[in-house]
């Protein structure tokens, strides 16, 4: 029985290739503030090449790939999100401080 080329493995797998793509589009659509936009993107990158190299040590680089890039999306947009709440924060109390000029000093 001959066995079947990289190219038709390949293209077997597109469908669920251009799912993860259009997922991975869809999700960092759905990050609210550029720390989490950014974290999503790099996550989901990052995800992808471990879980691809992790996968491939099982004999299954794609699927690894898919859900590595998947979980490292949602954890980088967590991540991202939590940067983007503190810069948020500081930037209401900062703005809330009142500075005022008492004799010698600034207050």
């Amino acid at each position: 029985m001959k066995t079947p080329s990289f190219r038709s493995q390949l293209f077997h797998r597109m469908p669920a290739l251009g799912a993860v793509a259009l997922a991975a589009v869809m999700m960092s659509s759905c990050a609210s503030g550029p720390n989490a936009r950014t974290g999503t993107v790099v996550g989901g990158l990052g995800g992808a090449a471990v879980g691809g190299i992790i996968g491939h040590q099982s004999g299954r680089g794609l699927e690894g790939a898919a859900i590595g890039g998947a979980l490292g999306a949602l954890g980088g947009n967590m991540i991202g999100d939590s940067q983007d709440q503190r810069n948020y924060d500081r930037r209401r109390y900062y703005a809330n401080r009142g500075h005022y000029y008492d004799d010698r000093y600034y207050y």
